[in-house]
């Protein structure tokens, strides 16, 4: 083996061995174990997240493999309908100054094909280097022909059965792209904005009289009023309104619900007049109480009106410019105003209640022109200001703003013609199956949050207005008529058309999570019956974040459970969000991410700046992130190899919770692959060209039988630890055993055999055969979580421990799980080197108190103890007087011990005599200089404490602070004193 561990040199290598052997494929014949991964996009790179649950589901398929189960992960990428639209609309704009409107449907989707050709596998490449075992060789992809036969298989069944339909109903819609997105891809942020108050004129210029009581039932505020005033921090859309709703248990406005009122924008003698109504909605508290009901522009608002029959008034295009096309102004507000008496409104659709001279404007300065023209009509409620002059009421707050995560601009809510999924009916079984026991969550109090939104679901928008995706399988006939069907030869037939009907298909495609909703079988074969759908379906783990369970993971299920009658899987594993060293989300804006590759491969300080800041616009921010760049990480990032991230990652998978990523961590886990480099040169510099035990008498140590003993017990925790999904004991536990168990003791117990001419080659042969089974073990053990140093590793090993590779394989991915062995548990075996450790330990306590060197023999004297005490003694003196430097241990009676340093391990006593070991007068000095330190800093404490002002005007955790120093100064004063009488007594 090379001197020093160097990642870089073996992660490619052995990637390219397992894949080119095939050992990704399933195997053996245990039972199934299937994983599909969460396809990423196809456009993206690897980030933190990724990296992370990739980990995790790596090593949950290494270790089943392992456990010799038939064990799939299966591969594949979404088409990511936005992201790669937009990439590949950059990219010709950029290449060929051209848009896709200028290409064409047609050429435009040539052009993301050859993308996807070309560039479209990145991330694919930066998953092997994670390492994950994935079977390549059925990756899938959710634009290929098979899984475009299911999406539209699934389509035509669920609207043959009435559970798809369209419909014209609110959505989220981004201007910028011109399309419906979900609410995943909106971006809920707070921003400054403004609530301006308004008056309602009642119609007919009638009033009533407003009453304001307190708490009590006292009057506050009597008038007569000629309004109602409501509050908006969207003025535009009152042009849209269909009604002012107030609480049925409103009392100041229980003489108005019923009669009309005036909305004051528009033309003044074709002002509009809408309802007064009780609802639920609104919240007496907030506000005046009153609300604009806008149906066409506010999820609140269509809900209020669907339970009222009140009319739906898109004012806008797609673009979220002021609509310019229908009916006139006064032709609209004739008919909306008669609609608000009672009259029915054939043909909304054509009611455009936008005033001309706003019509075409976009969106926000519709808005500022709107308050302009009410403010100057004095129907802006107004208030006093310093000087008493009335003023219009403007509340300067923060709001809740959408915005759509990809164009960046605010989402408008829109009324347009989609395509739904009913899902009340798919809902039932979904819910079912998580009641029942089919699908588990671990852990488990994310079903609570699961069956929160699936009792509450409303049914789901599934198209969208791009070009590239899914096209949804319905064709129009020129009366706007519309058929569904696998193709247009199916329309025509399914239909009973004739043959000069002229038909279109649908511009629209499907959103990405229905085609994603069928992964877990879709990437199986379905809907044909295919052995591969028998074998590993229903999967067995799905591994996600909360953050789509609602989105996804609960869709999968009513899906798959339609289609299939099974569960697509059957737990589901939810993991928290990675997050920075502060808790932070990361985010490029925050300048604040990590790249999982430079993490494993390192990056030099001013690469990593430049990629934080690069084409960043705020010279302000972009210096704020250099700055706080250049202190986490004054020396860039060191290469710190695959392993230790992923061993990093699994030591922060505590179960749901979010993972604070501490960079200093890893760098302690990287330590933690050199520590095992090293021990394995230790056994093979001891082993290789020896007897090793495979033939003939070995006789074990009791360090040998310790080791072996403990080795059955991490066996069990690391195994009971995976099965539980606590990859964070797992590791820990492993972790433990190498680290401490392994390398820190028993190598060091392992010399006085191996170096000691005394010993027999029985003793000798055992011990060599100990040093390489249990390192062959711990690296199976390890494997999981970190493949390429174990696989390095067990290469070397391997024959020297055994292994029969002609049956196994050869290599360390398709060995056997190490499993307990009950019976090699030696429980007198491990508390006897307890108690060794336990004694060294404490020598090593008086050489450091003392400053004695590590390499001075020193004499040790025993007293009290027991029977046990003297047998642990006369079994391990040789080991003993190794590893402590010892010229002498015996026992002796308390009354023949001359002045020594002491130290305790249970009721044994153990003595080192101090005669000859130090200079007493430099240590009487040094010991003075060092009590001296100490009563100066308990003096100055203990004034502050003493201090009135200080103690009852400082925060109580800084008080608390002080007395914790004042405790730990005390404590070391003590300890020293005791020294110094135990050296003055020489």
């Amino acid at each position: 083996m090379e001197k020093t561990y160097q990642p870089e040199s073996i992660e490619s290598t052995w990637y390219q061995h397992w894949e080119g052997r095939g050992y990704f494929a399933p195997r053996g014949s245990g039972d199934p174990y299937a994983i599909m991964i969460p396809p990423p996009n196809v456009t993206g790179s690897l980030h933190m997240g990724h990296a992370f649950q990739d980990t995790l589901m790596d090593t949950l398929v290494r270790y089943r493999r392992m456990q010799g189960r038939n064990t799939l992960w299966q591969a594949g990428t979404d088409h990511a309908g936005i992201a790669t639209q937009m990439l590949v609309e950059r990219k010709v704009a950029h290449e060929e100054q051209k848009s896709r409107h200028d290409l064409g449907r047609e050429a435009f989707i040539e052009r993301i094909w050859e993308w996807k050709q070309e560039s479209g596998d990145h991330i694919t490449h930066q998953l092997r280097r994670m390492g994950s075992s994935i079977d390549w060789s059925r990756e899938r992809f959710t634009m290929d022909d098979g899984f475009y036969r299911a999406v539209r298989e699934a389509f035509v069944r669920l609207f043959d059965e009435g559970l798809i339909y369209r419909g014209k109903r609110l959505v989220n819609w981004d201007p910028a792209l011109a399309t419906a997105i979900s609410d995943l891809e909106v971006e809920n942020r707070e921003t400054d904005g403004h609530m301006w108050h308004f008056k309602y004129p009642l119609a007919g210029g009638e009033s009533y009289e407003y009453i304001e009581r307190d708490a009590d039932g006292n009057v506050t505020l009597r008038e007569q009023r000629d309004y109602i005033s409501i509050a908006t921090t969207r003025p535009e859309t009152m042009l849209g309104d269909g009604a002012v709703a107030v609480n049925p248990n409103d009392a100041r406005y229980a003489p108005l619900v019923g009669r009309l009122c005036e909305i004051p924008v528009g033309p003044k003698a074709q002002r509009r007049l809408i309802p007064i109504i009780e609802d639920d909605y609104p919240d007496p508290a907030f506000g005046s109480g009153a609300v604009k009901i806008t149906g066409a522009h506010d999820f609140n608002d269509y809900a209020v009106a669907q339970r009222n029959a009140i009319p739906l008034y898109n004012l806008m295009d797609r673009h979220a410019h002021m609509r310019s096309d229908g009916l006139s102004y006064a032709e609209s507000a004739a008919l909306a105003s008669r609609a608000a008496r009672g009259e029915p409104l054939d043909d909304v659709a054509q009611v455009n209640l936008v005033p001309e001279e706003l019509r075409g404007l976009d969106r926000f300065e519709a808005r500022a022109r709107v308050v302009e023209a009410i403010t100057a009509e004095g129907l802006a409620v107004t208030v006093s200001d310093e000087e008493g002059r009335q003023q219009p009421l403007v509340e300067s707050k923060k709001i809740m703003q959408p915005f759509g995560d990809r164009s960046g601009v605010v989402i408008e809510p829109w009324l347009t013609d989609q395509w739904f999924v009913a899902v009340e009916s798919l809902a039932k079984p979904a819910i079912a199956a998580v009641e029942n026991g089919d699908i588990q969550f671990v852990p488990k109090n994310y079903e609570n949050m699961y069956f929160a939104w699936m009792r509450d679901l409303q049914d789901w928008c599934i198209s969208r207005q791009l070009w590239w995706g899914h096209r949804i399988p319905a064709w129009y006939d020129e009366n706007g008529a519309f058929y569904v069907a696998r193709s247009e030869e199916e329309a025509r037939e399914k239909y009973g058309l004739e043959p000069g009907v002229a038909l279109h298909q649908d511009d629209d495609v499907l959103d990405t999570w229905f085609s994603s909703g069928l992964w877990t079988f879709a990437t199986l074969g379905w809907p044909q019956q295919t052995p591969e759908l028998a074998t590993f379906h229903p999967t067995s783990t799905l591994v996600t974040g909360f953050d789509i369970i609602f989105f996804w993971v609960a869709r999968m299920i009513m899906l798959t459970l339609k289609f299939t009658g099974e569960v697509p899987f059957k737990t589901v594993y939810v993991h928290g969000l990675v997050r920075d060293s502060q808790g932070q989300k990361m985010s490029k804006s925050k300048g604040n991410v990590l790249d999982p590759i430079d993490l494993i491969d390192g990056i030099d300080l001013e690469s990593l700046v430049e990629k934080r800041t690069g084409n960043m616009m705020q010279p302000q921010k972009a210096k704020a992130i250099t700055k706080a760049t250049r202190a986490e990480f004054p020396e860039g990032i060191e290469p710190n190899g695959t392993d230790a991230l992923r061993y990093t990652f699994l030591s922060l998978a505590t179960t749901g919770r979010d993972i604070k990523f501490d960079p200093g961590r890893l760098e302690g886990y990287r330590n933690f692959c050199n520590k095992l480099w090293n021990a394995a040169r230790y056994v093979l510099m001891n082993t290789e060209g020896e007897d090793c035990g495979a033939d003939g008498e070995v006789a074990l140590s009791l360090a040998d039988r310790w080791i072996i003993s403990r080795l059955q017990q991490v066996e069990r925790q690391v195994t009971r630890s995976l099965d539980d999904y606590r990859f964070d004991l797992a590791s820990q536990a492993l972790y433990d055993f190498i680290w401490h168990d392994y390398c820190d003791w028993y190598l060091e117990l392992s010399k006085p055999v191996l170096w000691d001419s005394e010993a027999s080659m029985a003793a000798r042969r055992g011990t060599r055969r100990t040093l390489v089974r249990v390192l062959e073990a711990i690296l199976r053990l390890a494997h999981p979580m970190m493949p390429f140093i174990t696989e390095e590793i067990w290469q070397k090993v391997s024959l020297l421990a055994g292994v029969d590779i002609d049956h196994h394989g050869s290599s360390i991915m398709v060995q056997p799980w190490p499993v307990c062995d009950a019976a090699r548990i030696d429980e007198q075996a491990e508390a006897d080197i307890e108690w060794l450790k336990a004694v060294i330990v404490a020598i090593r306590n008086i050489r450091a108190e003392l400053n004695i060197a590590p390499g001075r023999e020193l004499a040790l004297l025993l007293t009290h103890g027991d029977d046990t005490d003297r047998r642990r003694l006369d079994d391990n003196a040789r080991f003993l007087s190794r590893l402590a430097r010892l010229s002498e241990v015996h026992f002796a009676a308390p009354e023949e011990v001359p002045a020594a340093a002491v130290q305790r391990v249970g009721s044994l006593e153990l003595h080192v005599p101090l005669a000859g070991l130090v200079d007493r007068d430099a240590e009487l000095a040094r010991l003075d200089r060092e009590i001296g330190k100490q009563e100066k800093l308990m003096a100055g404490v203990e004034k502050k404490l003493g201090n009135a002002s200080f103690t009852q005007k400082a925060p109580a955790e800084v008080v608390e602070k002080e007395r914790g120093k004042l405790d730990e100064a005390r404590a070391s004063r003590d300890t020293l004193l005791a020294q110094r009488r135990t050296i003055e007594a020489l």
